[in-house]
């Protein structure tokens, strides 16, 4: 069995779709037997869809260039 500190990875990788289905099966055997576990998973779950309907997006590298520099120039 995993830990629960290994859980939370998991379900966080999860939540990006970077979880193996290794890690997944793994992280369904933890969640079964541990409850504090299982009301995290849920939390996240309940987070990926809000940012989901939110439509979040990630800045670009010039986004972030031009943003940096209007920074350093206000200082």
């Amino acid at each position: 069995m995993i830990s629960c500190e290994k859980a939370s990875t998991i379900c966080n990788k999860k939540q990006y779709k970077e979880a193996t289905l290794l890690e997944q099966i793994k992280l369904g055997f933890h969640l079964l037997y541990c409850k504090t576990c299982a009301a995290f998973s849920r939390k996240n779950k309940k987070l990926t869809i809000l940012c989901d309907k939110a439509n979040l997006h990630n800045l670009s590298d010039l986004e972030k260039e031009k943003m940096k520099e209007k920074l350093e120039h206000n200082i």
